[in-house]
């Protein structure tokens, strides 16, 4: 199989590191190659998104797997806008990597994939546009890969706290999904052999309020959590505070039962444990 990822993001180049064996050519998109020497072997082309560029649109044509990892704009999803063309020249297995913010606030209650969006936020309702127009484009058989709240190597409140940044804000009733990019690239593996398209949730078994992982974290630190701090007056930024406008328990069960993925990290206790050993955070 030949693979070209659209914008080769955390997620993206953890997958090649872990399944990149799977593929017999592999390719994608970076905004600048040259400052890329942490994808060695890996075919690279520039795309910022404007423009196609002829080599890119051949090399996408060629693909037998196309893992879609840029985010869409205000005016559309760059990726599909640029080269919509090429990916008609060859029907292949169509990967988007989206998020599980579509399905905007439910006030702590649960959600699965039959749960319809409804989002606020002007970033989900572009999320929410970007996968319909995947889903159009394939007709149908594009595999919507709905991701929590992402955490591994190098991002983690391990590494927060190490690094003075950690914070504990305090809204009563807010829990959050969150996945270890181990377990992402589990599901992009599976979807890749899916035989159909579909949405799946990717996110861990036990949604928690997010000081709690702080404070986990500190504890396998051996260090004392930053203290509390009520949302309603924490300084945060606009973008920082419009993470906990929406609030649910996203279920994976169909990520279980129709991809067969079995999470190594199902939840963040699991996932900071072995983040713990493997060295973060020291």
């Amino acid at each position: 199989m030949r693979l070209f990822i659209l914008g080769f993001g955390y997620s993206a180049r953890h997958f090649v590191r872990k399944y990149g064996g799977a593929f017999t050519h592999i390719a994608g998109t970076v905004r600048n190659p040259a400052q890329r020497d942490d994808l060695p072997g890996i075919e690279l082309h520039a795309f910022s998104g404007r423009g196609p560029d002829r080599a890119t649109a051949e090399r996408i044509s060629e693909a037998d797997v196309l893992l879609v990892s840029i985010p869409p704009g205000s005016t559309g999803d760059p990726a599909l806008d640029a080269f919509g063309d090429a990916l008609a020249a060859r029907r292949c297995k169509v990967i988007y990597l989206s998020t599980i913010g579509v399905y905007g606030d439910h006030g702590g209650g649960w959600v699965d994939e039959s749960t319809p969006p409804q989002a606020a936020l002007a970033r989900a309702q572009m999320r929410i546009a970007a996968e319909q127009a995947w889903t159009d484009a394939t007709g149908g058989d594009a595999a919507i890969l709905r991701l929590a709240g992402i955490y591994g190597p190098g991002r983690n409140a391990l590494a927060t706290l190490r690094a003075g940044t950690a914070r504990r804000i305090i809204k009563p009733g807010q829990v959050f999904n969150r996945i270890h990019v181990d377990d992402i690239a589990s599901a992009i593996i599976a979807a890749v052999h899916h035989p159909k398209g579909g949405i799946w949730n990717v996110c861990d078994d036990q949604p928690a309020p997010p000081q709690d992982v702080i404070t986990y974290a500190a504890q396998l630190m051996g260090v004392a959590p930053p203290p509390e701090e009520p949302f309603a007056t924490a300084e945060m930024s606009p973008m920082a505070r419009s993470f906990y406008a929406s609030s649910a328990r996203v279920s994976n069960a169909k990520l279980k039962h129709e991809l067969g993925v079995t999470l190594t990290c199902p939840t963040y206790r699991h996932g900071l444990d072995a983040l713990w050993r493997a060295g973060e955070g020291r």
